[in-house]
């Protein structure tokens, strides 16, 4: 008789470990998911500390100054791909940053189950906040963080 397995053992072998990939794959693709919103939210938050920190420090900017990049540094180590920072001078209204999340993926559903402060706009609400050279499309939803910088 010779040593070995069969045919059979084999395939049920095969069978149960396809079984347990078949029911560990989507709880493993969730965790990424899930990883990835938190991450756009801390990053969300972040940014948010880091523009009430510099109003609190240097005050509004000069009008033509307003690049976020340039405003924020020194009060953020690194300026994070697929963000935008607005900050409106407040002419007419009080002064406001609107922090922008431009990417697709997570959705800003995803990102705002991470995180309360983050509301959804489609692009068409915030088109004319953006500056120029920033497109977004209209129907998408983006996740955004809006900040009131009051005067103390």
């Amino acid at each position: 008789m010779k040593k070995g397995f069969t045919l059979v053992e084999l395939l049920i072998v095969l069978a149960v470990i396809a079984a347990l990939m078949a029911v560990a794959t989507p709880v493993a693709l969730n965790a990424v998911a899930t990883a990835k919103a938190n991450q756009v939210a801390q990053n969300l938050a972040n940014l948010k500390s880091a523009v009430e920190t510099a109003y609190a420090v240097k005050g509004l900017p000069a009008t033509g100054q307003a690049a976020s990049k340039t405003y924020l540094e020194g009060y953020i180590s690194t300026f994070p791909n697929g963000y935008e920072v607005v900050i409106d001078t407040g002419s007419e209204n009080p002064a406001a940053a609107t922090i922008v999340y431009l990417l697709s993926d997570p959705t800003a559903d995803a990102v705002q189950k991470q995180n309360p402060e983050v509301q959804k706009k489609t692009g068409s609400a915030i088109k004319d906040e953006l500056p120029t050279g920033v497109t977004v499309a209209d129907a998408s939803e983006y996740a955004v963080i809006e900040v009131q910088l009051m005067s103390y």
